[in-house]
């Protein structure tokens, strides 16, 4: 059994000096001490904090990221990004798919986030018809993780229509689409995968209310009784419109007389929730998956945080589009936003905490509950996942405990991440990635033919 000795590391009890962790064969935490170094523990000097999931990421877009900021002749929203969206994700072949996933991964490992939910909604070929592994960009997605050493919940998509009422899809939405039976053999392809890789997870994700009727929902959650469920809600203004005129109500509250909402289900972006609607979340136990950079970038609007955190609802954040892959910077846009909307500052703690505490352990939480992750945190039984921060950073001078985590979310701490550990091995060491320099010039290959081509 490894051993890992922290110097300095915050626990779910708070900061403790000296702590060894025993790392079992499964790469969970199978017992904690504290004291002097055990012998043969490898020492992780430093300010250790527990890795955070990153729910929500397609990680394909990560090869589009900055290519969509020249306006168009009209009104840009989130409706002309999917255009651009599209276009790229036809130009792709699967060795594409997981040299730029592969890439995502590494960003986002370096970043402090050690597992990622991929909401993969990719899945044929680019002239739309099934691969003959119909689970063939899924498992790209669990090769790049399993060569990252990034933990996955891999998260297929299904995706039948472009619009409410069973729409019929769009020929730029043909490597989404899928009936409930070859769905079912995308999905049963993915959860073999991800079953046989150590750090994988799986689960299943209707793709929207949009994209999903109301009869195949139901359908699918049926046959997929157990795992999470992921699903975009309430993302766009226009969705919201389009629900009402269809059913005659909102997307959150016709998902709920849809499917019994319960602490299995991930909301992502809920944007335009309204009170009702997000209590109804709330008392559900459901994750909101909050997207901040991304919602900012797309214009989407702003979720009452503040509202929802108050009625005792969970949330977690996530990457979404990867138009910038940064664990500090999504728990800092999540806050700012809410300070923008309230006219107040940390706007998402409670009286006399640090925010930057506050944020981690809430989306440390949520983001474990919505990947089926388990245990979370350095305790026993939960992943030997830990983000280690320079103590002799310039960020941190003077500084310690909870002021270390605000002065890394809201300060100026680039290069703050030393190391990064996941089921005990480390995978980022000095601030790069072990593996960064191979899957860069792979992934810079892609983007120069696909894009440059």
């Amino acid at each position: 059994m490894d051993k890992l000795h922290l110097d300095r590391a915050l626990t779910p009890t708070g900061w403790r000096d000296n702590v060894t962790v025993a790392v079992g064969p499964d790469g969970r935490i199978a017992a904690i001490t504290e004291g002097p170094a055990a012998a043969g523990a490898a020492r992780l000097g430093g300010i250790v904090l527990p890795g955070l999931p990153n729910l929500h990421s397609h990680a394909f877009q990560r090869g589009m990221a900055g290519l969509t900021e020249v306006a168009g002749t009209g009104e840009d929203s989130f409706w002309t990004w999917r255009d651009w969206m599209y276009r790229f994700a036809l130009a792709l072949e699967p060795e594409d798919v997981e040299a730029i996933a592969a890439l995502a991964y590494v960003e986002m490992l370096e970043a402090g986030f050690t597992t990622v939910g991929e909401f993969h909604y990719l899945h044929h070929g680019r002239d739309g018809r099934p691969y003959a592994d119909p689970a063939e960009l899924g498992r790209r997605c669990i090769a790049a993780a399993e060569a990252t050493g990034l933990a996955i919940a891999l998260l297929p998509v299904f995706y039948a229509h472009s619009g409410f009422g069973g729409l019929p899809p769009g020929e730029g939405q043909r490597r989404f689409i899928s009936d409930l039976d070859l769905f079912a053999r995308v999905a049963e392809g993915g959860r073999a995968a991800a079953s046989a890789y150590a750090r994988g997870h799986f689960g299943i994700a209707p793709h929207s209310l949009r994209a999903v009727t109301r009869d195949e929902l139901t359908a699918l959650v049926a046959a997929f009784p157990d795992g999470p469920v992921h699903i975009h809600v309430s993302e766009q203004v226009r969705e919201v419109e389009d629900c009402l005129a269809e059913h005659g109500t909102r997307p959150i509250a016709l998902l709920a007389d849809t499917v019994a909402l319960s602490e299995r289900w991930c909301l992502i972006h809920a944007t335009h929730a309204d009170a009702a609607e997000r209590r109804i979340m709330a008392e559900a136990g459901a994750v909101v998956g909050l997207c901040p950079v991304t919602e900012a970038n797309l214009g989407d609007g702003l979720f009452d945080g503040v509202d929802f955190r108050g009625c005792g609802g969970r949330f977690g954040v996530g990457t979404d589009s990867n138009v910038a892959i940064s664990a500090t910077g999504e728990l800092a846009m999540l806050d700012y936003a809410q300070r923008f909307a309230t006219r107040r500052r940390t706007a998402m703690a409670d009286r006399g905490r640090s925010t930057g505490r506050t944020l981690i352990e809430d989306c440390l939480a949520g983001g474990a509950q919505a990947l089926g992750l388990g245990a979370a945190g350095i305790t026993v039984g939960a992943p030997a996942d830990f983000v280690v921060l320079d103590g002799n950073h310039m960020a941190f001078a003077g500084r310690g405990g909870d002021a270390v985590l605000d002065s890394w979310i809201f300060g100026p701490s680039a290069g703050a991440v030393r190391e990064v550990w996941v089921s005990g091995r480390r995978v980022v060491d000095g601030g790069q990635h072990v593996a960064r320099s191979a899957v860069e010039a792979r992934a810079r290959a892609v983007l120069e033919r696909v894009i440059g081509g």
